[in-house]
């Protein structure tokens, strides 16, 4: 009986550690134009690919539905989802507001405890930020905007802001390959952690909203990025 718990808890990381590198392939695959919107994902096929079990894949796939990469349709089940440049820009508007709301309430209501733990954060995102890992900036970064989210103290907002954000993932993760992106994003981490720690709500407000918000140079940046078939059969 002791020995069936850390085996089922091994098999259990063993097939999570397997839907993100699953969920990982397959967010490229859409995002380079590999597999086009209006594709159907099948999970049988997608196991038999990859050499593993029908369990990791669908995982792989709820996650990429709830990034909005995805759709599960009845009869048909997973479908690359069909995203327009409008869908993208609307999004982003909507994420800059909701966070530099965030932003705004925890410059008001951060606690001690919470504000160590955003400075803790920004250090993670300055040491994955040196040594060039995208996928350790892209984790530090999350945990960044997730100790924000808590200072705010709105549940409410909270839930709303996580929900959009993970929406956008694969695009904000995306778009980390812009060249110079993590040096600015960690510079515009850095004028939020100043607000945040000098109690100014306006200026974290401001400096949270151009972290977020993709407008001008930046988000046509983003768009190069995306592959021409993938906006083309997009627009359709």
């Amino acid at each position: 009986m002791h020995e069936v718990k850390p085996r089922v808890s091994k098999i259990k990381k063993d097939q999570t550690r397997l839907a993100e590198d699953l969920r990982c392939s397959l967010e490229t695959e859409i995002l380079s134009g590999l597999l086009l919107p209006g594709e159907r994902l099948d999970e049988s096929g997608l196991a038999k690919r990859f050499g593993v079990s029908r369990t990791p894949v669908r995982e792989a796939l709820l996650q990429l539905a709830s990034s909005g990469l995805i759709e599960m349709r009845p009869r048909q089940g997973a479908v690359v989802a069909t995203v327009t440049v409008q869908d993208l820009m609307q999004m982003f508007e909507v994420m800059a507001e909701l966070e530099a709301m965030c932003a705004r309430l925890a410059a008001r209501r951060i606690n001690p405890v919470e504000r160590a733990a955003i400075a803790a954060a920004h250090e993670t995102c300055k040491t994955a930020a040196r040594s060039q890992d995208l996928g350790a900036y892209y984790k530090a970064n999350r945990v960044f905007h997730e100790a924000l989210y808590a200072g705010a103290h709105n549940a409410y907002l909270q839930d709303k802001t996580r929900s959009l954000r993970n929406r956008l993932s694969a695009y904000r993760r995306y778009q980390l390959h812009q060249v110079g992106r993590v040096a600015r994003s960690l510079a515009e981490h850095e004028a939020v952690v100043e607000a945040l720690m000098a109690g100014d709500a306006e200026a974290a407000e401001n400096a949270m909203r151009t972290h977020v918000a993709i407008q001008g140079d930046v988000f046509s940046d983003l768009i190069s990025l995306l592959p021409p078939r993938y906006l083309q059969a997009a627009a359709k």
